[in-house]
Protein backbone atom coordinates (compact mmCIF):
# COMPACT_ATOMS: atom_id res chain seq x y z
CA UNK A 1 0.00 0.00 0.00
CA UNK A 2 1.23 3.47 -0.88
CA UNK A 3 1.27 5.70 2.19
CA UNK A 4 2.64 8.98 3.48
CA UNK A 5 4.79 11.20 1.32
CA UNK A 6 4.72 8.90 -1.70
CA UNK A 7 0.94 8.83 -1.63
CA UNK A 8 0.81 12.63 -1.50
CA UNK A 9 3.09 12.86 -4.54
CA UNK A 10 0.99 10.35 -6.48
CA UNK A 11 -2.17 12.25 -5.49
CA UNK A 12 -0.64 15.48 -6.86
CA UNK A 13 0.15 13.76 -10.16
CA UNK A 14 -3.40 12.42 -10.26
CA UNK A 15 -4.65 15.98 -9.70
CA UNK A 16 -2.59 17.23 -12.66
CA UNK A 17 -4.36 14.67 -14.85
CA UNK A 18 -7.74 15.61 -13.42
CA UNK A 19 -7.34 19.39 -13.79
CA UNK A 20 -5.81 18.87 -17.24
CA UNK A 21 -8.97 17.19 -18.47
CA UNK A 22 -8.17 13.49 -18.12
CA UNK A 23 -10.79 12.49 -15.57
CA UNK A 24 -11.50 8.87 -16.45
CA UNK A 25 -9.57 6.85 -13.83
CA UNK A 26 -8.64 4.16 -16.36
CA UNK A 27 -7.19 6.76 -18.71
CA UNK A 28 -5.26 8.36 -15.84
CA UNK A 29 -3.78 4.99 -14.89
CA UNK A 30 -2.98 4.22 -18.53
CA UNK A 31 -1.25 7.55 -19.22
CA UNK A 32 0.52 7.53 -15.85
CA UNK A 33 1.79 4.02 -16.58
CA UNK A 34 3.11 5.03 -20.01
CA UNK A 35 5.07 7.89 -18.49
CA UNK A 36 6.40 5.71 -15.67
CA UNK A 37 7.40 3.11 -18.26
CA UNK A 38 9.30 5.71 -20.31
CA UNK A 39 11.15 6.87 -17.18
CA UNK A 40 11.88 3.33 -16.04
CA UNK A 41 13.25 2.39 -19.48
CA UNK A 42 15.86 5.09 -19.07
CA UNK A 43 16.58 4.12 -15.46
CA UNK A 44 17.13 0.47 -16.39
CA UNK A 45 19.24 1.44 -19.40
CA UNK A 46 21.42 3.69 -17.22
CA UNK A 47 21.91 0.91 -14.67
CA UNK A 48 22.91 -1.58 -17.36
CA UNK A 49 25.30 0.92 -18.96
CA UNK A 50 26.96 1.57 -15.60
CA UNK A 51 27.26 -2.15 -14.89
CA UNK A 52 28.78 -2.82 -18.32
CA UNK A 53 31.21 0.05 -17.87
CA UNK A 54 32.22 -1.22 -14.43
CA UNK A 55 32.77 -4.72 -15.80
CA UNK A 56 34.58 -3.41 -18.87
CA UNK A 57 32.23 -5.10 -21.32
CA UNK A 58 30.37 -3.79 -24.34
CA UNK A 59 26.70 -3.04 -23.96
CA UNK A 60 24.25 -2.40 -26.75
CA UNK A 61 21.17 -0.83 -25.25
CA UNK A 62 17.65 -0.41 -26.48
CA UNK A 63 18.22 3.25 -27.39
CA UNK A 64 20.28 3.45 -30.60
CA UNK A 65 22.74 6.34 -30.81
CA UNK A 66 20.33 8.44 -32.89
CA UNK A 67 17.57 7.89 -30.28
CA UNK A 68 19.43 8.98 -27.14
CA UNK A 69 17.22 12.08 -26.93
CA UNK A 70 14.25 9.72 -26.32
CA UNK A 71 15.61 8.95 -22.88
CA UNK A 72 13.74 10.52 -19.97
CA UNK A 73 16.91 11.97 -18.48
CA UNK A 74 17.66 13.74 -21.76
CA UNK A 75 14.32 15.11 -22.97
CA UNK A 76 13.16 16.32 -19.54
CA UNK A 77 15.98 18.88 -19.59
CA UNK A 78 15.26 20.36 -23.02
CA UNK A 79 13.75 23.40 -21.34
CA UNK A 80 11.05 24.28 -23.87
CA UNK A 81 7.71 22.69 -22.97
CA UNK A 82 6.52 22.64 -26.59
CA UNK A 83 9.73 20.96 -27.75
CA UNK A 84 9.42 18.31 -25.02
CA UNK A 85 5.76 17.73 -25.87
CA UNK A 86 6.42 17.39 -29.62
CA UNK A 87 9.28 14.98 -28.98
CA UNK A 88 7.28 12.77 -26.60
CA UNK A 89 4.15 12.81 -28.78
CA UNK A 90 5.80 12.30 -32.16
CA UNK A 91 8.95 10.33 -31.38
CA UNK A 92 9.27 8.91 -27.85
CA UNK A 93 5.77 7.46 -27.64
CA UNK A 94 5.92 5.82 -31.11
CA UNK A 95 9.37 4.48 -30.16
CA UNK A 96 8.07 2.71 -27.05
CA UNK A 97 5.02 1.43 -28.93
CA UNK A 98 7.31 -0.29 -31.43
CA UNK A 99 9.95 -1.76 -29.12
CA UNK A 100 8.85 -5.21 -30.24
CA UNK A 101 8.04 -4.39 -33.83
CA UNK A 102 7.39 -7.96 -34.95
CA UNK A 103 3.79 -7.86 -33.67
CA UNK A 104 3.97 -11.36 -32.22
CA UNK A 105 4.87 -10.47 -28.65
CA UNK A 106 2.38 -9.74 -25.88
CA UNK A 107 4.00 -6.31 -25.57
CA UNK A 108 3.23 -5.52 -29.23
CA UNK A 109 -0.35 -6.67 -28.88
CA UNK A 110 -1.01 -4.54 -25.78
CA UNK A 111 0.83 -1.47 -27.03
CA UNK A 112 -0.54 -1.63 -30.58
CA UNK A 113 -3.59 0.46 -29.70
CA UNK A 114 -1.84 2.74 -27.20
CA UNK A 115 -2.56 6.45 -27.58
CA UNK A 116 -0.73 9.30 -25.90
CA UNK A 117 -3.52 11.51 -24.52
CA UNK A 118 -1.74 14.22 -22.53
CA UNK A 119 -3.33 17.27 -24.19
CA UNK A 120 -0.88 20.13 -23.55
CA UNK A 121 2.83 20.84 -23.17
CA UNK A 122 2.25 22.52 -19.80
CA UNK A 123 0.46 19.46 -18.45
CA UNK A 124 3.22 17.15 -19.70
CA UNK A 125 5.94 19.18 -18.01
CA UNK A 126 3.98 19.16 -14.73
CA UNK A 127 3.65 15.38 -15.01
CA UNK A 128 7.35 14.98 -15.76
CA UNK A 129 8.24 17.09 -12.73
CA UNK A 130 5.83 15.11 -10.54
CA UNK A 131 7.11 11.74 -11.71
CA UNK A 132 10.69 12.90 -11.24
CA UNK A 133 9.77 13.67 -7.63
CA UNK A 134 8.71 10.08 -6.96
CA UNK A 135 11.24 7.96 -5.14
CA UNK A 136 10.90 4.63 -6.90
CA UNK A 137 14.08 3.11 -5.57
CA UNK A 138 12.76 1.17 -2.61
CA UNK A 139 11.07 -2.15 -3.19
CA UNK A 140 7.87 -1.29 -1.29
CA UNK A 141 6.90 1.69 -3.42
CA UNK A 142 8.07 0.05 -6.65
CA UNK A 143 6.00 -3.01 -5.90
CA UNK A 144 2.91 -0.90 -5.36
CA UNK A 145 3.35 1.37 -8.37
CA UNK A 146 4.25 -1.43 -10.75
CA UNK A 147 1.93 -4.04 -9.33
CA UNK A 148 1.14 -5.58 -12.69
CA UNK A 149 4.32 -4.72 -14.55
CA UNK A 150 7.86 -5.91 -13.92
CA UNK A 151 9.80 -3.25 -15.78
CA UNK A 152 13.16 -4.76 -14.95
CA UNK A 153 12.27 -7.60 -17.31
CA UNK A 154 12.30 -5.16 -20.21
CA UNK A 155 16.06 -4.92 -20.02
CA UNK A 156 16.22 -7.86 -22.40
CA UNK A 157 14.14 -6.11 -25.08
Amino acid sequence: MITGELRNKVDKIWEVFWTGGITNPLEVIEQFTYLLFIKQLDDVETTKENEASFLGIDYQGIFPEECQIYRWSRFKNLGDAQEIYNLVLNEVFPFIKNLHGNGDSAYSKYMGDAIFKVPTPAMLTKLIDGIDGLELGDSDSKGDLYEYSDLHAIGSI
